[in-house]
């Protein structure tokens, strides 16, 4: 059984056998249940930084939404070095990293699809290396053209006539919530070693194509975490061993997110569920005497700094279909456990109170995972917070939580999975207003007059009858239906490719 020094006065067995948080976190979180009483305001290193930031987004606006842009380095977890709010005020960080090497700065991610990635830069008035569109066209097939490969003329069509519409396939996969709190654990090489095991094991027997497919993404898992090293150490840390403090466990588990939007620019970049296993680490520092409730505090304002800071150079298309430039970094607070004990810690309480020492805002998009069971005061202050900022969603616990247990996380902003154990396909939009015109006009779209849907005969008469619309728009739907999703399996098997 691994032990690590770090792991020193964290009670538990299971979870030092095997990768399982779940169970680090029930054998050694504590439950509160008091009031807001004991939060602390900002200090003055969040007052400096937040000042600053805060300046770099007004600049963003000011520039149409867009502050700057990469266009000479594509984006991979060691493309940049390390980067700061402000070159001059670095010392004040708490929580160190960026997406690319300046603040706000949307980095070239052209492995979803080159003509998105070039479109984004070029209607924010950026030009990027002529190199890297040729090498991204002619010696690199990006996902975007890989879809385009295997639609078939119909799934063309319906995207060209947008009767199927917001398909996700010219961008990474979304959804998905990674389980960062891991970093923290277990440091990246006990990660790797259990990536070994299961390399090892896989493929013993035959090379099958399942076989060879997970042996290839095993191996590709393994070079993503020694890459992550990489990264962290370029700001100064080890990340190799498990986190030692409630600083380290902030700061790793903020590389692991950070990981994931340096090489991702899916929909919804979500952080998932952390506030408990944090408190865990805030709690043995304050037991210990080595961190004070301020100092706490600064640790998670800082954190959550850095999630106000996330952005993706994305289309106007794409911002129209999403209304603005979102990226849903959804954080949850709150929830019960399957064994009854509320889940709320005294960290739960300062993920909200960030709200108040930074002031409102729509990243990350903390979400209360309510149960009428929570305390009474943590509902209290909850309502308090929403009341005052209008920057926190709630999502039912007691649904969520018989399906998929106590562990999961949000993904983008309503569905749930298990944390780090699941992932889910995003969709796309189907338009039953043109279904409808189809069913009347035998599938032929009413504004490119071109054949799209199934050529059934047209409805003639000068006044339409009911039972005569619905047989055809039913039948209408459901060719709708199966299109839509032999279209999304094919960008979801594409994406796996």
């Amino acid at each position: 059984m691994t032990d690590f020094k770090a792991w020193e006065g964290f009670e538990g067995r299971i979870w030092k056998l095997e990768v399982n948080v779940r169970d680090f976190i029930q054998k050694n979180y504590t439950p509160y249940d008091g009031d807001s009483s004991f939060l602390e305001g900002p200090t003055d290193a969040t007052d400096k930084l937040w000042g600053r930031l805060s300046e770099l987004q007004k600049e963003e606006r000011a520039n149409g939404g867009v502050l700057d842009m990469e266009t000479e380095k594509v984006a991979t977890l060691t493309a940049y070095g390390p980067g700061y709010i402000d070159e001059s005020m670095k010392d004040l960080e708490k929580v160190v990293g960026l997406q690319t090497d300046k603040p706000l700065k949307r980095a070239f991610m052209p492995f979803g699809g080159i003509n998105m990635a070039v479109k984004a830069c070029e209607t924010n008035g950026y030009t990027p290396n002529p190199e890297l569109q040729k090498i991204f066209t002619e010696y690199c097939r990006t996902h975007n053209q890989a879809v385009f490969d295997v639609y078939t003329p119909e799934m063309r069509a319906a995207r060209s006539n947008k009767i199927i519409t917001g398909l996700p396939d010219a961008y990474g996969r979304g959804r998905i919530v990674g389980d960062y709190r891991r970093v923290a654990l277990y440091g990246i090489d006990f990660l790797i070693a259990e990536k070994q095991k299961d390399m090892v094991a896989c493929g013993e027997s035959s090379m099958r194509d399942s076989v060879i497919r997970a042996r290839e993404e095993v191996a590709m898992q393994i070079k993503a975490l020694k890459d992550m090293k990489v990264m962290a150490a370029s700001y100064g840390y080890d990340i190799s061993q498990p986190a030692t403090n409630a600083h380290e466990a902030v700061q790793w588990l903020y590389f692991g997110y950070l990981a994931a939007i340096k090489t991702q620019n899916g929909a919804a970049m979500s952080v998932g569920r952390v506030s408990t296993f944090l408190d865990i680490y805030i709690k043995r520092d304050m037991d210990a005497g080595i961190l004070t409730e301020q100092e706490a505090q600064e640790l998670i304002d800082h954190f959550v700094m850095k999630l106000r800071m996330v952005k993706f150079a994305r289309t106007p298309e794409y911002n129209q279909l999403f209304t603005g430039d979102p990226v849903w970094a959804t954080l949850e607070v709150g929830g019960i456990g399957m064994d009854g004990r509320s889940m709320v810690t005294k960290t739960d309480y300062r993920f909200l109170r960030t709200l108040e020492n930074m002031g409102p805002a729509p990243e990350p998009n903390l979400t209360i995972l309510y149960s009428s069971a929570l305390p009474e005061n943590f509902k209290k202050y909850t309502s308090e917070i929403s009341i005052r900022t209008s920057s926190v969603q709630y999502e039912n616990d007691d649904v969520m939580k018989p399906i998929w247990g106590d562990d999961y996380s949000i993904c983008c902003c309503v569905s749930a999975t298990q944390t780090g154990k699941e992932m889910q396909f995003f969709g796309a939009r189907a338009n039953l207003a043109k279904c409808l015109l189809y069913a009347i006009n035998g599938g032929v779209d009413a504004k490119t007059l071109k054949q799209v849907g199934p050529a059934y005969k047209p409805i003639t008469s000068e006044y339409l009858d009911y039972d005569e619309v619905i047989e055809k728009y039913v039948a209408m739907m459901e060719w709708l239906a199966k299109l839509y999703v032999h279209t999304l399996n094919a960008i979801h098997y594409m994406h796996d490719n």
